[in-house]
């Protein structure tokens, strides 16, 4: 990201239409710096294998659980959210980031642009909820193991869903219609990476980005940024309640059910701080280590929450076995 100016625009961001209102018809999107589009082929076949992984690993866990009465419990339900929010995230990359490294398709309209960009900063927001709802899903499992599934109802679930899906969707709303009153430089129309993202998208523009900025920083805060806090609360609250439990091994049974959970924390928060970090402060930082940090945010974890849960979770285990076996004994 270039450095701004005290008014908040950038150097760069100067030649514009007959300093008229402009904005491209089309974006440019870019694979991976650096790399020819030949090597592109080979790339390719790597992103390939992630998103099949992605996409399998989600969808058997959705089947799994759907199919297993005995996982209609709420921290598979949970489990089955953040299954559909990390199935989001791949179907939002996917098509362009494919496009690019299959079929040297390397722009995008820039209306698409701004849909790709909601729908995927709304997956991300929904995650970073169904982590936390899935933080004091394990706080009161814990703490009111008799109680658990009297508070954690199905109807209560429901509504849990729909109340982070609005905040997700309405929190972002604005986003789009805030990049669509900027006036766009004529001279540069490349984004960063194969999809579209907000910061990426904002440094296009001519002119004054001040509330692009702010709004865009007060949504990370009151969304990620709470979500993390009570996340890391949450856990405090586990710790204690653990430690009261008094038995050793009553204490690693109870922490051993929240490792999963953890480690799914860790793969979505860590890259996420990274990439807004850098979108912020890394006006130095390669190219490269954009392209990188970014993918790693959005399909890392899609990848590896399904395979976490099912080495962690016993019953998953379980279930897989069963259906594989049935499967070879109908053979």
């Amino acid at each position: 990201m270039q450095h701004l100016r005290q008014d908040g625009t950038s150097p760069a961001r100067c030649v514009c239409a007959n300093d008229s209102f402009y904005q491209p018809p089309v974006l440019l999107l870019d694979g991976i710096p650096g790399m020819d589009r030949s090597q592109h082929r080979l790339v390719s076949i790597l992103f390939c294998a992630f998103y099949l992984v992605a996409l399998l690993g989600n969808c058997t866990i959705l089947f799994i659980i759907k199919r297993t009465p005995g996982l209609h419990e709420p921290m598979y339900f949970f489990f089955s959210m953040l299954a559909v929010t990390d199935l989001g995230l791949v179907v939002c990359t996917l098509p362009t980031t494919l496009g690019i490294f299959w079929f040297d398709v390397m722009t995008i309209g820039f209306d698409v642009c701004l849909a790709q960009m909601y729908f995927i900063h709304i997956v991300s927001v929904l995650e970073s909820s169904v982590l936390l709802v899935m933080a004091v899903d394990r706080f009161l499992a814990i703490s009111y193991p008799l109680r658990y599934k009297a508070i954690l109802t199905k109807p209560t679930i429901i509504k849990i869903g729909l109340v982070m899906l609005v905040r997700s969707a309405v929190s972002l709303l604005p986003i789009p219609f805030l990049l669509k009153r900027l006036t766009y430089c004529s001279n540069n129309s490349t984004l960063s990476h194969s999809f579209c993202f907000h910061p990426d998208i904002m440094k296009l523009a001519c002119g004054d980005i001040r509330v692009n900025i702010h709004y865009g920083l007060v949504v990370v805060l009151s969304t990620a940024g709470v979500d993390s806090v009570l996340i890391v609360f949450s856990y405090f609250l586990i710790i204690r309640t653990v430690f009261k439990l008094g038995s050793r091994g009553n204490c690693w049974k109870a922490l051993n059910t929240c490792v999963s959970h953890i480690c799914a924390v860790l793969i979505f928060f860590i890259p996420m701080i990274g990439l807004s970090m850098i979108h912020r402060f890394g006006n130095n930082v390669p190219p490269i280590i954009h392209t990188v940090v970014a993918f790693v945010y959005l399909i890392v974890p899609p990848v590896l929450n399904p395979i976490i849960y099912s080495i962690k979770s016993k019953q998953i285990r379980k279930a897989i076995l069963r259906i594989l076996l049935r499967k070879t004994d109908a053979l």
